[in-house]
């Protein structure tokens, strides 16, 4: 027979639901959607929630619509539906139910007499430089996140890998090299943008791009700082591709063009600031380390390395640097979103003893850090 005299402190405590439990039972969800004070909370989660799940068709949605070229088509004017089906091959049917989801996503919108037009998010799609062009070949990052659970499991070999094979070093066919530079030259030219309104080059006289691709940035940079002298490094097989670009522009007497890899070969000297835009998160840990050991030894006293590409957010992750970035890195089998913060912390170790971090202007775009040799 049980002692019923045993003291209270001792019997078996009843543990209460966590605040995550109670949220999840289904009478708390009934009763939160009625009640005033929650409902419109219940709802706008559930409406993120659908919109998570939702996702994959979204973004099939806006593959359908670029492979189509209806921004472009539309950007010329509105359109009728039938004029739209005919010109893109797709029935018509069909076609009420791509631009009702267009409509739906904010990127078309209907006029009179069964018409289409271009929304600003629309127009900016057809016109944000290498947009289109990233958006075609995410085919490729899709089928590689096909099998999940797979992916992060490490049992996959991605396609991307394949895609971008500079990342590994060694020679890249010709065609190669021209399919992924002009990729990256036509996305540059936003986050040229972007980081020369987040960092000043005022008072350096020669800057280094290393991993330059076809001197997008480069030219960018050109037309900003007209006495700035400037040099392009990368793959032997991409750089000669930017003497074009730089003669167009009227830069070819103050450029310089090297030829090697920053894996086996020292940086050029000469340059009083460095910038590697988009190099480091395509990169594991080692490559990056000796890459910035070899950017501190070329550079003078006093002379600075920009960085300048996606990052994660760290401690507070973004979708921007967290849930794509991160994602395409790892499919890429190399290289890895990093945050402000750890770049930061390797470029100290590096040997830099002063870094900074600008705001960004649009993170979804570009971050940067700035790290100086010694003081000035």
């Amino acid at each position: 027979m049980a002692d019923m005299s045993a003291p209270a402190s001792r019997m078996p405590r009843r543990r209460l639901p966590s605040l995550a439990q109670l949220i999840a039972g289904r009478k708390f969800q009934k009763w939160a959607a009625r009640f005033p004070l929650t409902r419109r909370l219940v709802r706008r989660e559930g409406e993120a929630l659908f919109d998570l799940l939702a996702g994959f068709c979204h973004s099939q949605v806006l593959m359908a619509l670029v492979e189509l070229d209806i921004p472009t088509k539309l950007l010329a004017g509105p359109m009728a539906l039938r004029a739209l089906a005919a010109a893109s091959g797709v029935p018509e049917p069909r076609m009420v139910v791509l631009m009702q989801a267009a409509v739906a996503l904010g990127l078309v919108k209907r006029k009179r007499g069964d018409r289409y037009g271009l929304t600003r998010r629309g127009a900016a799609l057809a016109g944000v430089p290498g947009l289109q062009q990233m958006i075609r070949h995410h085919d490729v990052l899709y089928r590689d996140l096909a099998d999940p659970v797979a992916f992060f499991r490490g049992e996959t070999t991605p396609e991307l890998a394949g895609f971008w094979p500079y990342v590994f070093g060694g020679e890249v066919e010709p065609q190669v090299a021209e399919t992924y530079s002009d990729l990256m030259a036509q996305s540059q030219l936003l986050v040229a943008d972007d980081t020369l309104q987040a960092v000043s080059l005022k008072g350096v006289k020669h800057l280094m791009d290393v991993g330059g691709g076809t001197g997008a940035f480069l030219q960018e940079v050109g037309a900003v700082y007209p006495g700035l002298d400037l040099t392009l490094f990368d793959l032997p097989a991409v750089a000669p591709h930017a003497e074009a670009r730089f003669a167009q522009a009227g830069m070819s007497a103050r450029t310089t063009i090297r030829s090697g890899s920053f894996r086996s070969d020292p940086l050029p000297d000469g340059a009083d600031a460095i910038s590697l835009v988009r190099v480091l998160y395509d990169h594991a840990d080692k490559t990056v380390e000796r890459l910035l050991a070899k950017c501190f030894a070329a550079l003078p006293e006093g002379g600075r390395l920009i960085v300048s590409e996606p990052m994660s957010g760290g401690a507070r992750p973004d979708r921007p640097g967290d849930a794509y970035f991160a994602l395409y890195t790892l499919a890429m089998g190399t290289g890895k979103a990093r945050s402000a913060d750890e770049i930061a912390q390797m470029c100290k170790a590096a040997g830099f003893s002063k870094v900074t971090m600008p705001t960004a202007r649009r993170p979804f775009v570009t971050r940067c850090v700035v790290a100086t040799k010694g003081g000035r």
